[in-house]
């Protein structure tokens, strides 16, 4: 299996989903090797502090901390993002990982130049993927990417807008 390194809002992104959803995370988990950096697993646990949708999906995910691999890296002090994102982009460049999850749509430019050889996917190009590989329908695809959409307040977003018309023509 492709490695994966996850970020922290592309992993909350994928614990959002509704009982008549198919379950993303089930499925990342099961088609890659998923790798998070210890300061993700930090995160998730602040987030499922929260009495919200977000907390139960960050919930969700840690509840399936047996399903992934965690491990530390040493943080870069001038990378200009979180924690998190500066974790994980250490990790997926340390581990020569595939892909690299992350949803952070307003730095995905910087996001991508700090990646050596590892292809920046997000949620929604992710659940492309699964619909191209047959282990999701486009129509199941378009209704979790409706789903983390409006929870997540990315209705706006032309990135997923994008990705949902593409969606359409599947």
């Amino acid at each position: 299996m492709a490695a994966l390194v996850a970020d922290t809002s592309a992993l909350v992104s994928l614990g959002i989903a509704t009982d008549d959803d198919p379950d993303p995370l089930s499925l990342c988990l099961s088609r890659y090797d998923v790798v998070v950096p210890t300061a993700v697993i930090d995160e998730l646990r602040e987030i499922s502090s929260y009495d919200d949708v977000h907390g139960h999906a960050a919930s969700v995910v840690l509840d399936r901390s047996d399903s992934f691999t965690t491990q530390s890296v040493n943080l870069d002090a001038e990378f200009p993002l979180d924690d998190g994102e500066n974790a994980a982009v250490t990790l997926a460049n340390e581990l020569g990982a595939a892909l690299f999850l992350c949803d952070e749509f307003n730095r995905l430019g910087l996001i991508h130049a700090s990646l050596a050889d590892t292809r920046l996917v997000t949620t929604p190009t992710l659940l492309s993927v699964l619909v191209r590989t047959e282990q999701l329908s486009a129509a199941d695809a378009r209704l979790l990417l409706d789903a983390i959409s409006d929870t997540r307040s990315w209705e706006a977003n032309s990135y997923v807008q994008r990705a949902h018309s593409l969606l359409e023509d599947v």
